[in-house]
């Protein structure tokens, strides 16, 4: 019998920038960035449109498959503009 230590497990999906993040995580930056107003017209569902809040979405999105993934795509679609915009804020102004 030897002593070796296992080795560090890599992590399952480090490609996904879903992995490790609660749904509440995502629904309440998407609330944050958009606000409710404008988060109840990109993903028109009433948890979002009449009385939102996180937990009234919570609940509706783990039940129902189709709007979670509305609300995962539309959270993957605004982690890219915010990538554009750093981006541009980065680049020295043109002459």
């Amino acid at each position: 019998m030897t002593d070796e230590s296992p080795a560090p497990a890599k992590p399952a999906q480090p490609r996904n920038p879903l992995h490790g993040l609660t749904l509440e995580a995502i629904v309440t930056a998407l609330a944050d960035y958009y606000g409710w107003e404008q988060l109840g017209q990109l993903v028109p569902i009433r948890c979002f449109t009449f009385e939102p809040s996180v937990s009234s979405s919570l609940k509706f999105l783990r039940k129902t498959p189709w709007a979670r993934e509305k609300v995962e795509s539309l959270y993957l679609f605004m982690l890219r503009e915010q990538r554009r915009e750093q981006q541009q804020q980065q680049q020295p102004p043109q002459r």
